[in-house]
C-alpha cells in the first residue's frame, strides 16, 4: 500500500489532513495548531513531498522523518505532524479492520471520563453553566474561569486584592452550587506571577479543586516547579509544549501533577504515547488538551483508551460552533456535530470508546461548503493601564 496524496480541509475553526492510499483507503487527522492553522495547513502541503510513494503502516519512521529532518519545529509544524500522524493511524486502524486504540495497545478502560467546558461571562451565569453541567450528567467540570470568560476588548481593571477575593469568592460559590462529589477542574490562564499563583492556590484550597491549569505563564519550567512544589494544590500544564523531550525537562522539575498534553500539536497519538511513558515513569497522569472539532475529541478518546495514566480528558462542546465560540458567546449557530458522521456516545460523565475501524468518524462530504473557514483573529486582552493580560 502506498500513499497517492494528502489534501488539506479547512472549515469553520479547524485544519484537518486527509491522507490517501493506491488501496482506496483514506485516513483522517487534525491540528492542533489553534491560532497558526493556516500556516499548520501549509506545512501538512510542504510534508506531503515526502509523504507521496511512502508506505502509510511505516508509521514510527514516517514521525522521526518528519520530526527531524527539517531542525526547526514549533506549533504549526508539530500540529502538521499531529495530524498527519493522526491519519496515518487512522488509515492502519482500517486497513487491519480493527480500532486504533487496539493498535495502540488495547482497552485499559471501557469509558473515558470527561470534563465540560463551563464557561461565564459573570459570576452568576458561571454558577448557573456549573448546575447546568451537573444536570446534564458531568462528574467534572473544567475551564472554570475564577476571572469569568469576559470579552477581550473589555480592559480588565481589578486590582490584585479584588482579584485574589472575587476568584475565592466564584469557586466558592460553585462548590456550594454543585455539591462535594463533582469535581472542579480550574482554567487560570497564565495571569499571575508565580507568588501570586501560591497565594492563590491558598486562599482555593479549602474547595478541593481537582487542579489549577496554568497558573503562571509555562515558558519558564523552573518558575513552574518552584509554584508546584509551594502549592497544595495539584498544577496541571503542557498544552503549550511539543516534544517529549520538553516533557521530561517539565516532569524532572516535578513542575505539574497533571500533563495537559495536546494530541494535536505534541505529535499526534505516536507523540502522545511517549509523553505517557514519561509521565509514567514519574508517576504522573495525563488530562490531555482538546479544544478542538469532535474529529480530535473521538481521536482523544481512542488514545485514553489505550493508555493507563490517564486521569481525566477535556471535552469540547459538539453542539457548539468552536470552543471559542462556547466560551465567548459568540452568537454563531453553526454546530461541530454536524460536521462529521458521528460523534462518540456521552454518558453519565464518560465517553464511549468507538469499536469502528480506524477512528470511527468522518467529516460530511460538503464539509467546507457548509462550514466555511474562520481563522481565529489576533486579538490580546489589554490591562485598564494598556499592557497585556493573559486570558
Amino acid at each position: 500500500m502506498k500513499i497517492t496524496d494528502v489534501k488539506v480541509l479547512r472549515a469553520n475553526r479547524s485544519v484537518f489532513c486527509r491522507i490517501f492510499t493506491d488501496e482506496g483507503i483514506t485516513g483522517l487527522g487534525e491540528s492542533g495548531a489553534w491560532g497558526f492553522l493556516e500556516a499548520s495547513a501549509q506545512a501538512m502541503l510542504t510534508m506531503k513531498e515526502y509523504l507521496v510513494g511512502q508506505n502509510p503502516l511505516d508509521i514510527e519512521h514516517h514521525w522521526q522523518y518528519l520530526y527531524r529532518f527539517s531542525h526547526f519545529r514549533g506549533a504549526a509544524v508539530m500540529g502538521a505532524m499531529s495530524a498527519i500522524d493522526i491519519a496515518l493511524w487512522d488509515i492502519a486502524g482500517k486497513y487491519y479492520h480493527t480500532p486504533v486504540y487496539r493498535l495502540l495497545g488495547g482497552r485499559c478502560r471501557d469509558r473515558v471520563r470527561v470534563y465540560n467546558h463551563t464557561a461565564g461571562r459573570t459570576e452568576d451565569e458561571l454558577v448557573e453553566n456549573a448546575v447546568r453541567g451537573v444536570e446534564e450528567g458531568y462528574k467534572a467540570l473544567g475551564h472554570l474561569n475564577p476571572y469569568l470568560d469576559e470579552p477581550r476588548t473589555q480592559p480588565y481593571a481589578d486590582s490584585t486584592t479584588a482579584m485574589l477575593y472575587k476568584a475565592e469568592q466564584r469557586i466558592a460559590r460553585v462548590r456550594e452550587a454543585v455539591g462535594t462529589e463533582v469535581d472542579l477542574c480550574l482554567e487560570l490562564h497564565r495571569r499571575l506571577e508565580p507568588g501570586l499563583a501560591v497565594q492563590l492556590s491558598a486562599r482555593l484550597e479549602p474547595y478541593n479543586p481537582m487542579f489549577l491549569e496554568d497558573p503562571i505563564r509555562p515558558d519558564n519550567f523552573d518558575e513552574m516547579g518552584l509554584v508546584a512544589s509551594r502549592c497544595r494544590v495539584p498544577i496541571a500544564t503542557g498544552e503549550r509544549i511539543n516534544t517529549v523531550h520538553e516533557f521530561e525537562m517539565l516532569l524532572e522539575r516535578n513542575a505539574c501533577s497533571y500533563v495537559r498534553a495536546s494530541l494535536g500539536v505534541c505529535g499526534g497519538f505516536t507523540g502522545a504515547k511517549k509523553i505517557a511513558a514519561v509521565a509514567e515513569a514519574h508517576h504522573k497522569s495525563l488530562v490531555p488538551h482538546n479544544p478542538l472539532s469532535p474529529v480530535m475529541t473521538t481521536a482523544v478518546v481512542h488514545f485514553a483508551a489505550a493508555v493507563d495514566n490517564i486521569a481525566i480528558t477535556e471535552y469540547p462542546n459538539p453542539y457548539a460552533a468552536s470552543t471559542a465560540d462556547h466560551l465567548t458567546g459568540s452568537g454563531v449557530k453553526l454546530r461541530q456535530c454536524d460536521m462529521v458522521d458521528r460523534i462518540c456516545e456521552f454518558r453519565d460523565g464518560y465517553l464511549l470508546v468507538p469499536e469502528e475501524d480506524g477512528l470511527g468518524i468522518d467529516v460530511i462530504p460538503d464539509l467546507e461548503e457548509r462550514f466555511p473557514f474562520r481563522p481565529h483573529k489576533i486579538m490580546t486582552r489589554l490591562n485598564a493601564d494598556g499592557s497585556i493580560c493573559d486570558q
